[in-house]
């Protein structure tokens, strides 16, 4: 077993940005895993994605010509074991979704393959692959690895790599494979909305907020100050948590992972390994806390010690 292969993931007709994530990963690994990175794609039109999959990394891209428009977990499995069988990889890389949950759980209890969900690193030791999860709610980092294991099938978080950029011209392919009869039909899409509808994986100016604020009352003029920013107010966990702001802005290991972020200021935030692993894809960080010991101040390069309220209102006045 050698090589990685990666699952692309579509929906309604576009590709997912969560694959080019894949394809990022894999191409960090690839040495390790002595064979070439292959993107298959599996659907009614497959031919549709190639373009938008053929990038830098990708060595083959095998279209499966398979099931309807709308996602069916029966054609999906028969597909994916057909695709191992077919190109015996060590390692194959689906996203962390809600597609992903309908069949990857139990393919891999199936086939006896190793397994492991919402994994944000991937590293290779030993001849043996190595993945990296949340445990216990996000309060602890747990390895987990997979002995006598000959295919590792692993659900990869979004947002934990960057996307793969370039363009390349690998070898395109099919594999026909025999499709079951589909149990499920969708009968409507309903989109999900909330009153605090925001993408922090897209943002690319975040001002985040952390429990130096001391109090809910606080928020607002920091959100106010967000605005007249131009940035994206975020939070630390202890915020969400404590409801008063969505989980929909929380940044960090439970939270989103600040994948477009070009400056990102931290207000009031310690620094926790949790929070500090949604900036990880951060270029420039400023950090404003009273607590000149503060982790935070070691992943930024701009730091200020003092008190937040009173830089909050020193930019306020310039805007």
């Amino acid at each position: 077993m050698s090589g990685i292969l990666i699952i692309a993931e579509h929906r309604r007709g576009e590709l997912r940005a969560s694959t080019l994530e894949l394809i990022q990963a894999a191409s960090a690994l690839k040495s390790a895993a002595g064979g070439p990175v292959t993107v298959a794609i599996v659907g009614p039109q497959p031919e549709q994605f190639v373009t938008a999959v053929s990038v830098t990394g990708v060595d083959e891209i095998v279209t499966v010509t398979a099931g309807s428009a709308d996602f069916d977990p029966d054609t999906q499995t028969a597909a994916v074991h057909a695709l191992i069988n077919a190109r015996s990889p060590s390692l194959v890389l689906l996203t962390h979704s809600v597609d992903v949950f309908g069949y990857a759980g139990a393919l891999a209890a199936t086939a006896g393959f190793g397994f492991a969900t919402d994994v944000f690193k991937i590293d290779h030791e030993n001849g043996q692959w190595l993945a990296t999860r949340g445990g216990y709610g996000q309060k602890v980092n747990v390895e987990v690895d997979f002995p006598g294991r000959t295919v590792v099938v692993l659900a990869v978080r979004a947002g934990a790599y960057k996307p793969a950029e370039g363009v390349a011209q690998p070898t395109v392919t099919s594999l026909a494979i025999t499709a079951p009869v589909a149990r499920l039909r969708p009968d409507e899409y309903v989109e999900v909305s909330s009153a605090d509808d925001v993408d922090m994986t897209s943002a690319e100016f975040i001002m985040s907020i952390g429990r130096g604020i001391g109090e809910e009352s606080k928020v607002e003029q920091f959100r106010d100050l967000a605005t007249a920013l131009g940035a994206t107010l975020g939070c630390s966990r202890p915020i969400a948590d404590s409801g008063w702001l969505p989980k929909s802005r929380q940044v960090g290991q439970s939270g989103k992972t600040a994948s477009a972020c070009k400056l990102y200021v931290a207000m009031g935030i310690s620094g926790a390994i949790q929070h500090l692993a949604g900036m990880k894809h951060v270029n420039t960080i400023v950090a404003v806390n009273a607590d000149a010991g503060a982790s935070i101040f070691s992943v930024a390069k701009y730091g200020i010690v003092g008190d937040i309220f009173e830089i909050a209102e020193e930019l306020r006045g310039h805007f």
